[in-house]
């Protein structure tokens, strides 16, 4: 009996100890990924910013400037581009709203993201833009892979259209969580004007025949939770400038836009709570059921052997044969 229990634990020893490595690289890898449907938004301020005055061409303070991004998973062009491209794949619909103190816009720039569901990778297909202008994106854009590395990446830049790296900067502690700190900086360059202007009438071809052009730079700086890898905060300093040209009356250069853009705290304990739920799901697939099922896959072999040891104990003497009695005579 205890031989045969032992033959049992030692089974279910062999099965956990080879689930463990199973789970961990073979289904977490695709069992991990961000849903098509997702759709989430966040609220930046800069406060006492410098903003263009369209009206008078002139620069100007101002109490505050607010961004509003928003990322719609949108289903159907995703399930769309799988059927070629063979693999999950997320679309995501964004907008960059920004608006001055008395709410009128001051630019809007839609795009769209097409991206692996599990590595994060960008995915190369019809319909992948910067403000109706085809891209092709090398490089992340909003989020880090799961597990993310404590090294530098590429990281696009909407603005420019380009790739730049942004780099590993070290490790901090931001409210409660382990976060990797990330900064890039994009020098100044010379980018187009976006396709919808703040004052109506106004288009990027009539400024363009003006010959003033506009130029930006931005020092990003990212908090990314490695598990997730998604950005518990985010904050940018960025500057724009319009240069040249008869639009501005002679001078060399006029401030579009400064400011130290940062995330809305309300946003910020939003964000943190979410990543720290998605932390568990991940961490369970990469950690916690692993080590459990190798350690329980551990202790039944351990079970199993001193079963089987307990079943071949020293065996009871056997009792000696009695002798035959001897033959009587008559």
């Amino acid at each position: 009996m205890r031989r045969k229990a032992s033959l049992v634990l030692l089974a279910f020893a062999v099965f956990f100890a080879a689930l463990s490595p199973l789970l961990r690289y073979y289904a977490f890898p695709r069992l991990a990924k961000i849903p098509a449907d997702q759709y989430q938004d966040m609220v930046l301020v800069a406060k006492d910013a410098t903003l263009l005055d369209y009206g008078t061409m002139k620069a100007r303070k101002v109490p505050q400037v607010t961004i509003v991004q928003t990322l719609k998973g949108n289903v159907e062009a995703s399930k769309r581009i799988e059927r070629t491209a063979g693999r999950d794949v997320v679309v995501w619909d964004g907008l960059s709203y920004v608006q001055g103190p008395d709410g009128k816009m001051v630019s809007r720039i839609p795009e769209r993201y097409i991206f692996d569901a599990h590595s994060q990778d960008p995915v190369h297909a019809t319909g992948e833009m910067v403000d109706g202008d085809p891209v092709k994106r090398n490089g992340i854009e909003f989020k880090w892979p799961f597990l993310t590395q404590k090294r530098d990446y590429e990281y696009f830049d909407a603005q420019t259209r380009t790739t730049n790296p942004i780099h590993y900067k070290g490790t901090q502690n931001f409210r409660g969580l382990k976060v990797y700190y990330f900064e890039q900086t994009v020098p100044w360059t010379k980018v187009p004007f976006p396709k919808t202007m703040p004052v109506k009438g106004i288009t990027p071809e009539s400024v363009a025949r003006t010959g003033t052009t506009r130029w930006y730079t931005t020092v990003r700086r990212f908090w990314v939770e490695p598990v997730t890898g998604a950005p518990v905060y985010g904050e940018e300093i960025h500057k724009e400038e319009l240069r040249g040209g008869t639009l501005l009356g002679g001078r060399d250069k006029v401030t579009a836009f400064a400011g130290h853009v940062k995330m809305r705290e309300d946003y910020i304990e939003h964000t943190v709570n979410l990543v720290k739920s998605n932390r568990t799901l991940v961490l369970l697939l990469t950690s916690y059921l692993p080590w459990g099922f190798l350690i329980l896959g551990i202790l039944l072999l351990a079970l199993s052997l001193w079963l089987e040891a307990r079943s071949r104990g020293p065996a009871d003497p056997e009792p000696a044969e009695s002798a035959a009695p001897e033959p009587v005579s008559a």
